[in-house]
């Protein structure tokens, strides 16, 4: 028997900055691109690797959450503390150089770390937290 991941999920404030995210600035695919009425969920993945992708969802998709709820939902995400996501790379210094000219928010620079991995790390446009790996086993 084997299990893989399908999907994980991050909530986006704003689709459009999310697509110029992960499809302009990561290369993914888009997947899906779904709206109804004021929402908009975009399913996104890596080339070639149609098994696994990120659904992109509005942050709060519950109507019995209250503007409270929801306010907290959004400041937890402005910080950068509500959703996070790694991914890995055979080269993370060239990712890392893609998405600086991509526009993107740099959390960390490529850096060598004890547990065995090269990472760096950016803030999507919604806030999430996405860290990059390169194991040093796939370095040159």
């Amino acid at each position: 028997m084997q299990i893989m991941i399908q999907d994980c999920f991050l909530p986006h404030t704003d689709a459009d900055a999310a697509l110029a995210f992960y499809r302009d600035g990561l290369g993914f695919e888009v997947r899906q691109d779904d709206a109804y009425d004021d929402m908009r969920w975009l399913r996104v993945g890596p080339p070639g690797q149609p098994e696994t992708s990120i659904a992109l969802h509005p942050p709060v998709l519950d109507p019995g959450v209250s503007e409270e709820e929801l306010r907290a939902v959004l400041s937890l995400m402005a910080k950068g503390s509500y959703a996070i996501i790694t991914l890995a790379t055979d080269d993370v210094d060239a990712l890392f150089d893609q998405m600086q000219a991509a526009g993107a928010e740099v959390v960390q620079e490529p850096t060598d770390q004890d547990y065995g991995v090269r990472d760096c790390a950016f803030r999507d446009p919604a806030g999430n937290l996405v860290r990059i790996n390169q194991s040093f086993s796939t370095m040159p």
